[in-house]
C-alpha cells in the first residue's frame, strides 16, 4: 500500500503547529496503525529528518497512549478500536490520511502528536481509588455481589482514560472518563464507604481542570474504544445528587 500522510507537527507546547506531508509507501495490509508511523519514522531517520513523536505503549490495546484523531476521528473510523489495533487494511491504496493529537485546552499539545493528559490523572488522585482496608482476596470473595452489579462495575472498569471522549466533545467534556471511574467502584460493596466523598471531589477537580459541560450529544460513546455507555453519565448524576443532599444535611 501506498499513503499520503497528513501530519500534525509541533516542536513544543509554546510554537505553533502546521501540517505536513508525508509519503508512506510498501506498507502491508496486516501492519497496525502505529507500525505504520514506526515504518514512516524509520525513513525520517535515515533521512536525517526529526521523527514523528507519537504516545503508545503496550499496543494491546489496554494502555490508552495511543491518543490519535485520524481523519477527523478519534482513534479512526472503526468502532470499538484503539489507533495500536487498528489495521491498515482498513484503509485503501492511494488514501491521504489526517493525523492530529486530541484537540482540548485540557489537553495541551507537548510535541507534534503528544498531549498532556494528566489532568486524568489529577482527577484519579482526587477520588478514583477504594482506600479503605477490604482484606484479603478470600475476604473480597467472601462479599456478595449480585452479577448485574458486578456486570455493569466491569463494563465502567473498561475505561483506559485514554480521552478519546474529550477529544469527540465538542465541549471536551470530560463526563465519560469520570462516569467511568465512579461508576465502577459505587457499583461494588468495597466503593461505599467513600461513595459520596468521591464523586463530589472528581466531578469539583474535573471542573477545575477545564473540561467543559455534557450537553448529551453521545459522541464520547460513539468514539470511546471500550464502548462505555451513556448510561454512566447519568448513574454519576445521581451519585452527585445524593451525595449534595447528603452533604447539606449533614
Amino acid at each position: 500500500m501506498n499513503l499520503t500522510l497528513r501530519v500534525w507537527r509541533q516542536k513544543n507546547a509554546t510554537q505553533s503547529g502546521a501540517f505536513v506531508e508525508y509519503n508512506a509507501t510498501g506498507i502491508s495490509p496486516d501492519m497496525s496503525f502505529l507500525e505504520m508511523l514506526d515504518v514512516v519514522n524509520e525513513g525520517l531517520i535515515k533521512n536525517g529528518e526529526e521523527q514523528i513523536a507519537f504516545d503508545h505503549d503496550c499496543r494491546e490495546g489496554i494502555c490508552g497512549m495511543c491518543s490519535l484523531t485520524i481523519n477527523g476521528t478519534p482513534h479512526g473510523h472503526l468502532r470499538n478500536t484503539t489507533t495500536c489495533q487498528l489495521h491498515m487494511r482498513s484503509f485503501k491504496d492511494g488514501d491521504t490520511i489526517t493525523i492530529e493529537p486530541w484537540r482540548a485546552a485540557s489537553f495541551p499539545v507537548l510535541k507534534d502528536l503528544v498531549t498532556d493528559r494528566s489532568a486524568f490523572d489529577r482527577i484519579i488522585q482526587s477520588g478514583g481509588y477504594v482506600s479503605v482496608s477490604t482484606g484479603g482476596t478470600p475476604d473480597g470473595n467472601a462479599l456478595p455481589i449480585p452479577k448485574e452489579a458486578s456486570d455493569l462495575a466491569m463494563d465502567a472498569a473498561q475505561c483506559i482514560g485514554c480521552g478519546a471522549c474529550v477529544a469527540a466533545c465538542k465541549n471536551a467534556s470530560a463526563m465519560l472518563f469520570v462516569s467511568a471511574k465512579v461508576s465502577h467502584l459505587a457499583l461494588l460493596p468495597q466503593g461505599h464507604v467513600e461513595r459520596e466523598r468521591r464523586v463530589l471531589n472528581m466531578v469539583a477537580t474535573m471542573d477545575e481542570e477545564g473540561f467543559g459541560n455534557c450537553t448529551n450529544t453521545g459522541s464520547c460513546e460513539a468514539a470511546c474504544p471500550k464502548g462505555i455507555t451513556l448510561d454512566n453519565i447519568a448513574r454519576m448524576n445521581r451519585e452527585y445528587a445524593r451525595a449534595l443532599f447528603k452533604s447539606k444535611l449533614a
